[in-house]
């Protein structure tokens, strides 16, 4: 796999599909509606409820094209079973000199979440699993130096 290209799981191109059907839909129509009513309260230029809008309109409008950008440009790729840490697969790793196992799992840059243990394929830690098999380890820089781990496992 290239870095280059940016990759999706089938979870989150559900996701995209389900937010950018609900965007082009309900949320564009309640928009409009919202627009006409303040078009209906008098003159534009003091009428903050339609610059509100407006700017609704803006946002919604971005984020549109934002998620048709990923859909068309993102791979969409589902994990296999293997041993070896790819893009989908959840990885078990120690920290060196540490007690606890920590489990991450590799997704594409769209979907990076620290909070939930989603890391990049684009990150330095990322980019040093990718590749790997248990019983490895990795070591990549961090602001305070390299850090390494040891890789328990993978599924």
């Amino acid at each position: 796999m290239q870095k280059t290209t940016d990759y999706i799981t089938e979870e989150k191109r559900k996701e995209l599909l389900t937010e950018l059907a609900d965007l082009k839909g309900p949320k564009r129509q309640e928009i409009l509606a919202s627009l006409e009513y303040a078009k209906s309260l008098g003159d534009l230029s003091e009428n903050a409820e339609y610059h509100q809008t407006r700017e609704e309109q803006g946002k919604l409008e971005e984020r549109i094209t934002k998620i048709e950008q990923v859909l068309q440009s993102s791979e969409t790729v589902s994990h296999k079973k293997g041993d070896i840490v790819e893009i989908g697969s959840s990885v078990v790793v120690k920290k060196e000199d540490a007690r606890e196992e920590k489990t991450y799992h590799i997704v594409g840059s769209e979907e990076a979440d620290m909070l939930q243990g989603k890391i990049s394929n684009r990150s330095p830690f990322g980019e040093a699993l990718l590749g790997k098999k248990k019983g490895e380890s990795v070591s990549f820089k961090t602001p305070n130096g390299a850090t390494n781990y040891k890789i328990i496992s993978v599924s």
